[in-house]
């Protein structure tokens, strides 16, 4: 995953000069398991987009800019610990048309570093990066696999890494119940990281997905079941399968993942991963979504969905921030070039699958509207990358 060459110094001389003005009091922390209502008066609703054109000095400048237009993080981050959720998608770091994989489908080793150094200069008490990743290895061991710089992290003060597979260091899974009880799921079992924190960070990529429509922080939750609980191979702490059986009915019968309502019967695998996602999202409420679309992909969400979805590297410029993932999400989508986010089946780019962002809406975690949301720093009209239509179709 090589990226433009930066000394350490110089990379986070650029970040941590601008955050100490980042601190504006009077955001509150959702208790576990609560998110803000739709439309809802007061910060939970804003969104704020900047432009970012690289991944060198100018990301802290620019994560500074979007946090202080959400009215600042200092007071959710302070004193606290706080989990940020990759997307590494897979442990396979090939290049892809000659990019890093940060450059493309995964999280960038810049972003998640520019953000725990401006975390850590808040305050945070302390800052936990996680995974849940198809190998047995240590989410450290992964992730030097793919050039991030390890040490860089640890010099920043409380860092921790950890892969959220299995058990991870702890010694049972902690019972995360959805509080509406549920579209697919009632209960999930998760790795202590997903309990044992106060602010929970979705840290995401713009980027389209050949079964939602959209992959971004809402979407970046499904990657939080550890493959031991609902993997192919499930039922083993070695499991490191595909989460085969939230995809498929058929599976999840002869698995039985744990939490799955008795008596739900949703066969079609996109709704399934639809429904799996809100209730993700309503047991393991994001306080903080942000989504790096400085340099993504179009067309799906990796290389491997070229066969049935042709793709392109592109590089919208773009740094997105919010304190609600489904307002984020809703901006993120209408910057793709959807006009309508909530456009429902089969219109782009929910082609083949309902619009996780008003299922998300219809459970209370957020606003899919754009006119209730408080959009600050980059418009709409100027920041717009279109991505083209998706799944099936050339571009």
């Amino acid at each position: 995953m090589k990226a433009p060459r930066y000394t350490r110094r110089q990379f986070l001389r650029g970040t941590l000069a601008t955050a100490s003005a980042a601190v504006v009091p009077g955001i509150a922390i959702p208790g576990w398991g609560a998110v803000s209502t739709p439309g809802g008066q007061g910060a939970s609703n804003r969104v704020a987009v900047v432009a970012c054109t690289s991944y060198g000095p100018e990301l802290g400048p620019a994560f500074k800019q979007c946090f202080d237009l959400l009215g600042g993080i200092g007071a959710l981050v302070k004193n606290r610990t706080v989990t940020i959720k990759l997307n590494l998608t897979s442990t396979d770091f090939s290049p892809f048309r000659g990019k890093s994989p940060g450059e493309t489908f995964m999280t960038h080793p810049a972003t998640a570093l520019a953000l725990t150094a401006l975390l850590c200069a808040q305050g945070a008490r302390r800052v936990r990066l996680v995974e849940s990743s198809n190998s047995k290895a240590s989410l450290e061991q992964s992730l030097a696999l793919a050039d991030w710089d390890i040490r860089a992290f640890q010099a920043l003060g409380a860092v921790e890494f950890e892969n959220t597979r299995n058990l991870g260091l702890a010694d049972r899974y902690h019972d995360c119940r959805v509080p509406d009880g549920g579209r697919l799921f009632s209960a999930f079992e998760l790795n202590h990281s997903y309990a044992d924190t106060d602010v929970m960070i979705s840290l995401a990529k713009l980027k389209q997905h050949v079964a939602t429509g959209v992959t971004l922080t809402l979407k970046n939750l499904f990657g939080i079941t550890p493959n031991s609980r609902y993997g192919s191979d499930s039922g083993s702490e070695q499991a490191t399968g595909g989460r085969d059986p939230l995809h498929e009915a058929y599976l999840a019968a002869r698995r039985k993942p744990p939490g799955l309502k008795e008596g739900v019967v949703v066969r079609d695998s996109n709704s399934r991963v639809v429904r799996t996602i809100v209730d993700l999202a309503a047991a393991r409420p994001v306080h903080l979504a942000i989504i790096d679309g400085i340099s993504t992909v179009t067309g799906a969400e990796g290389p491997w969905c070229e066969r049935i979805s042709p793709m392109r590297v592109v590089q919208p410029g773009l740094l997105i921030a919010g304190l609600n993932p489904v307002a984020t999400d809703t901006v993120g989508t209408a910057l793709m070039g959807f006009d309508n986010p909530r456009a429902q089946r089969p219109e782009p780019p929910f082609n083949f699958c309902e619009n996780h962002l008003l299922v998300a809406e219809q459970a209370g975690l957020g606003s899919a509207d754009l006119a209730r949301i408080d959009w600050r720093g980059v418009p709409l009209a100027k920041g717009r990358f279109p991505f083209g239509p998706g799944r099936g179709t050339r571009q």
